[in-house]
C-alpha cells in the first residue's frame, strides 16, 4: 500500500467560504491525509463562514471517520498585497469593519507570528473573480478585464512572493484553472479566460523561480465545471456541467472530491517530481476534439 501521508504538514488554503466548492474539497482531502489546515476567507464572508462552522451547518466529516479541524482561519482579500494598497472605500466598507490584517502581506506575517518560519508545507490558491464574467470579451471594459486578472492570476504571484519564504523544503503550491485558458468557452467572459491563461503561464515560471529559490513545486489543476455557489456567477454553469456529462470520455462529470484528491497527491511526496504542470481533472473532456454524437460508437 502506498498512501498519501501528510502527517506533520501544515497547509494554507486561500479562498474557502463554504463547503460546496473545490477549495473545501481540497481542505477535506488534505485533512484526511493528515495535514493541519489553515484557511483564508474573503472578509465580507468571514462572519457567515465562522458562524456556519460554530452552528454545525458545514459538512466537516472526513472519509473513514473524524472531522475537519481548522488550525486557524484568517481573513484574506487577495486583491490587496499590502495595507497601503487598500482604498479608503474598502477600509470604510461595513463588510470589512469587523476584520483587519487581511492583505496578502499581513496574512503571511500573521502566519509567521503564529507558527514561526518556516512553518508551511502546502499553499493552495482557490481564488477567482471576474466582475464582468457574464459579458462577452468584446463587451468587457478595461477595468473589468484587469480586475479579473488581478483577482484570479496575479494573486497567485503575490501569494508565492509572500508565502514562499515560509515554505519548508519540499513545499508545494497548487492553484485551480479551467479549460477556458486553452480553448474557447462561450459565456466564460469578462477576461476570465485570459486570467486563467495567465495563471497557467505563471505556474510554469513560478515553478522555475520558486523551485530554485525555496525548493518549492508549483502546479495548477484544470478542473471541470462544478455547480458551486461561486460558479453561479457565470450564469451558465448548469449547462456547462451538462455538456461535460454528455461529452467527456468518462461518464458523468468530475466531482469536487476528484479535484481534492488530485491536489492532495500533487502536494504529497508522491508528487515530488512534478512541477510546472497543468493537470486536467475533468473526466478527460479536455482531450475531445468534437462532441460525442450519440450515434458514434467506439470502433465505428
Amino acid at each position: 500500500m502506498l498512501p498519501i501521508d501528510l502527517t506533520g504538514k501544515r497547509a494554507f488554503v486561500a479562498g474557502v467560504a463554504d463547503d460546496r466548492g473545490y477549495g473545501w474539497a481540497i481542505v477535506r482531502a488534505l485533512a484526511a491525509a493528515g495535514a493541519s489546515v489553515c484557511v483564508g476567507t474573503w472578509p465580507p464572508t468571514m462572519r457567515i463562514f465562522t458562524m456556519s462552522l460554530e452552528r454545525g451547518k458545514l459538512d466537516l466529516s472526513l472519509p473513514g471517520g473524524g472531522e475537519i479541524e481548522f488550525e486557524k482561519i484568517y481573513p484574506l482579500d487577495a486583491v490587496y498585497d499590502t495595507p497601503d494598497a487598500v482604498p479608503a472605500s474598502v477600509r470604510e466598507d461595513k463588510r470589512y469593519a469587523e476584520v483587519s490584517d487581511y492583505t496578502i502581506q499581513e496574512v503571511a506575517a500573521a502566519m509567521e507570528s503564529d507558527f514561526g518560519s518556516p512553518c508551511l508545507d502546502v499553499l493552495v490558491h482557490s481564488l477567482a473573480n471576474g466582475p464582468e464574467v457574464q459579458n462577452d470579451l468584446l463587451e468587457t471594459s478595461r477595468g473589468g478585464y484587469l480586475a479579473a486578472v488581478s483577482a484570479s492570476a496575479y494573486s497567485l504571484v503575490s501569494m508565492v512572493q509572500r508565502f514562499g519564504p515560509l515554505l519548508r523544503e519540499g513545499g508545494a503550491v497548487v492553484s485551480l484553472s479551467y479549460l477556458a485558458a486553452e480553448r474557447v468557452v462561450p459565456g466564460y467572459g469578462g477576461g476570465m479566460s485570459s486570467a486563467k491563461a495567465a495563471l497557467e503561464a505563471d505556474t510554469r515560471t513560478l515553478a522555475f523561480e520558486a523551485g530554485r529559490k525555496w525548493g518549492a513545486r508549483v502546479n495548477t489543476i484544470s478542473a471541470g465545471p462544478l455547480a458551486s455557489r461561486a460558479a453561479r456567477a457565470i450564469g451558465k454553469i448548469d449547462a456547462m456541467v451538462e455538456y461535460y456529462e454528455a461529452n467527456a470520455p468518462l461518464p458523468g462529470c468530475n466531482t469536487a472530491s476528484d479535484v481534492g484528491h488530485a491536489a492532495a497527491f500533487l502536494c504529497s511526496p508522491l508528487g515530488a517530481g512534478i512541477s510546472g504542470e497543468t493537470l486536467h481533472v475533468d473526466n478527460g473532456y479536455h482531450a475531445m476534439g468534437m462532441s460525442a454524437a450519440p450515434t458514434l460508437k467506439p470502433g465505428e
